[in-house]
């Protein structure tokens, strides 16, 4: 009798007891997503094989070497088993032109598929959720995706995850310190391993990355690349450190932290654990501002980050499962200096009482901000200039009919305390469930 058939080395059934806790995972990450104002995209496994060439990077480990790559018998197209999202996202933006109707907040999920040899907390087919933020300018929205990894390890029940974060700078940057890295290690050629020296002319930004503890030493030693940011790209980096700063996230700066994908620009960070052995990474992302022209669009602004679903179904099943989601509920609208330092820690203080909030990112009048309230469909709008930030206060707005506008706000804008503020949202929104 011949041997059962087992399945595809790598790529692993999903079997009851575990599918309903990872049912359950992703019941808190809608959630989680809906209440950030994230809008779900739906992306072909299979794409064109030169889409990831020039997204990712031809010189790349993934495009040499894991990709699983055929070509369609019947028209000899060269097709790839999606090896992650972000390059089929920006594709799909392109082709049905999203970014140049207005910005977007999209995510996907999904399985994704590497040649990889199989380790715990690395298979072949692997299920990532993404996030890509396009046609936004400015650090706040890099910010807000660090802000949205910390909320979700919280909802999640996880701890023991820290953040790390660098900036790669901008191409013209990265392109002198390439040279000097170059110039370092050929100097040093004799300690490099091999897969440092098939990447020393190709891609040695990679090398920073290097987990052989032999080359440690080396690399340590080598040239910084924080030593050629340019105003600019310091300015931005601090933009976002400052954020996490003013809402209390704690993060560590690691300047080799680069990234494996080509396509990143600045601000580039990671979430990690110790409780995965050599896989530490759940969560990682950046900007990528170069990327939609890159592949034939116009030059549109763009961040994004993925999380491994397997890495973090594995953190949830040592602490027992996940608990139950909480099931947006206000806009904020902020202008001026102070008023852009407060408003994420007011959104963060609103969702700490279970509301769901989007925080306009990327400036604009107020005007066009609360066109912007309006369209969200949110009850209501936080208002924020710098009179009512310097005062403590903001100014709340309903923007839908409460019963008959009798209410304790009726239809009128109120400067209430920020302390004040959700108790509220909440009431009111009580009061209108209950009429």
């Amino acid at each position: 009798m011949s041997r059962n058939i087992q399945s595809v080395r790598g790529m692993n059934d999903i079997l009851p007891d575990e599918a309903e806790l990872w049912e359950r995972f992703e019941e808190i990450v809608r959630s989680w997503l809906k209440s950030y104002g994230y809008r779900p995209i739906r992306l072909p496994i299979v794409e064109p094989t030169p889409l990831f060439a020039r997204a990712i990077g031809a010189v790349t480990d993934i495009v040499e070497k894991e990709m699983y790559s055929f070509v369609d018998s019947l028209n000899g197209e060269p097709l790839t088993l999606r090896p992650e999202g972000t390059a089929g996202c920006v594709r799909a933006a392109i082709q049905h032109n999203l970014a140049a109707e207005r910005p977007q907040r999209l995510y996907y999920s999904g399985p994704m598929f590497r040649h990889e040899r199989p380790q715990k907390g690395r298979y072949r087919q692997f299920h990532q959720i993404g996030i890509e933020a396009l046609g936004f300018t400015g650090p706040d929205i890099d910010a807000e995706h660090i802000l949205m990894g910390a909320r979700l390890w919280d909802d999640l029940g996880l701890d023991g995850i820290r953040l790390e974060l660098n900036s790669l700078g901008q191409p013209e940057e990265r392109a002198r310190h390439r040279a000097e890295l170059i110039e370092y290690f050929e100097e040093h050629e004799e300690l490099l391993d091999e897969d440092a020296r098939r990447r020393l002319h190709s891609n040695p930004l990679r090398i920073l990355d290097s987990k052989n503890p032999a080359m440690q030493e080396l690399i340590a030693g080598a040239p910084k690349l924080a030593d050629h940011l340019g105003p600019e790209s310091l300015a931005h980096f601090e933009g976002v450190q400052r954020v996490l700063r003013d809402v209390g996230i704690p993060y560590t700066i690691n300047p080799r932290l680069v990234r494996g994908l080509d396509y990143y620009n600045l601000t580039v960070f990671e979430w990690v654990t110790d409780r995965l052995g050599a896989q530490g990474t759940v969560c990682a992302g950046g900007r990528f501002d170069g990327l939609v022209a890159q592949l034939g669009g116009k030059p549109t602004p763009a961040c994004g980050f993925a999380m491994g679903v397997e890495r973090l179904i594995a953190l949830l099943s040592e602490g027992g499962g996940a608990p139950t989601a909480l099931p947006v509920d206000a806009y904020i609208v902020h202008q001026g200096e102070a008023a852009s330092r407060l408003a994420p820690r007011v959104a963060e203080g609103l969702r700490d009482q279970g509301l769901d909030v989007l925080l306009n990112c990327g400036g604009g009048s107020f005007k066009s901000q609360m066109k912007k309230a309006d369209a969200s469909g949110a009850p209501f709008a936080v208002i924020i200039g710098d009179d009512e930030a310097n005062a403590g206060e903001v100014s709340l707005k309903p923007l839908r009919e409460f019963g008959k506008g009798d209410g304790e706000f009726g239809s009128a804008q109120t400067r209430i305390a920020i302390d004040a503020l959700a108790e509220a949202i909440i009431q009111s929104l009580l009061d209108e469930d209950e009429s």
